[in-house]
């Protein structure tokens, strides 16, 4: 008898039970879930070479993306193998979950996985992952840098932030002591093209007469030597950003070096 779960184009996966129990048949579009298999298990590789993992016990991990990967309980996130999507997954187990899994992607490569005994087996519904959030990204390097114009120099005032030009806005515009107009690019990592952006921007704002003169400021928490020989090149200053202690979370007079 047949367990058959209709799974994305990534990946097909079938479960044969050794039972007499009428097949289930989910219907199309069903959720494909994370599953967490803990349990005793060998594991053959059968393709461009040929590997062997002794029985032991590891964790099995299927994702929704297809793939599927043995892991040990070391090795950090790095799997002892691995089978990358799209690749079908076909289980010949008993009630217990006691046999075998055959994996198999496009290639035909096959990871035949067999198990000798389920300590655990769970699925669960992660959903949609937004993704890694970096600490200090330009967005809000340029909210601190509008909030403390002083890191520019003295007396310096916000006039506003993404300041429009024909090529796209220019991340802040200030007014430095003398009432002088200067936009500031703001980066995490300042290289050659954000020089360059920076250079388009000034070429247009200093066409604008309410402005003119307007001088650039290219800021950033790292600046790579090439892109500040082109910017002291061009008359663009540049100016290193402590992301941490714009924050507050460092105090410069409490260090020692």
């Amino acid at each position: 008898m047949a367990w058959l779960n209709p799974l994305p184009l990534s990946v097909s996966h079938q479960r044969h039970r050794r039972h007499s129990a009428p097949p289930t048949v989910e219907p199309p579009g069903y959720p494909v879930q994370m599953r967490l298999v803990v349990a005793d298990c060998s594991v053959d590789y059968v393709g461009r070479l040929s590997a062997h993992l002794p029985m032991a016990t590891r964790l099995i991990l299927t994702k929704a993306d297809g793939s599927v990967s043995v892991h040990a309980d070391d090795r950090a996130y790095k799997p002892l193998n691995w089978m990358s999507p799209p690749c079908s997954v076909q289980e010949d187990v008993d009630d217990t979950g006691v046999g075998t899994w055959t994996v198999t992607n496009k290639a035909g490569e096959q990871l035949i996985i067999t198990v000798d005994a389920v300590h655990h087996d769970s699925h669960h519904e992660l959903g949609t992952d937004p993704g890694l959030v970096k600490d200090g990204v330009e967005a809000h390097l340029q909210a601190l840098l509008a909030e403390q114009p002083s890191v520019f120099g003295p007396g310096w005032a916000l006039v506003r932030r993404e300041h429009p030009t024909a090529i796209g806005p220019v991340d802040i515009l200030f007014r430095d002591d003398s009432g002088a107009s200067v936009a500031v690019e703001v980066k995490r990592r300042g290289d050659i093209d954000g020089v360059e952006q920076l250079t388009r921007y000034l070429e247009l704002l200093n066409r604008d007469p309410l402005l003119s003169p307007v001088a650039g400021v290219f800021a950033a928490q790292e600046i790579k030597p090439q892109a500040r020989t082109l910017a002291e090149d061009r008359g663009i200053r540049c100016v290193v950003v402590d992301y941490n202690a714009l924050r507050g979370l460092d105090d410069p007079a409490s260090r020692l070096f």
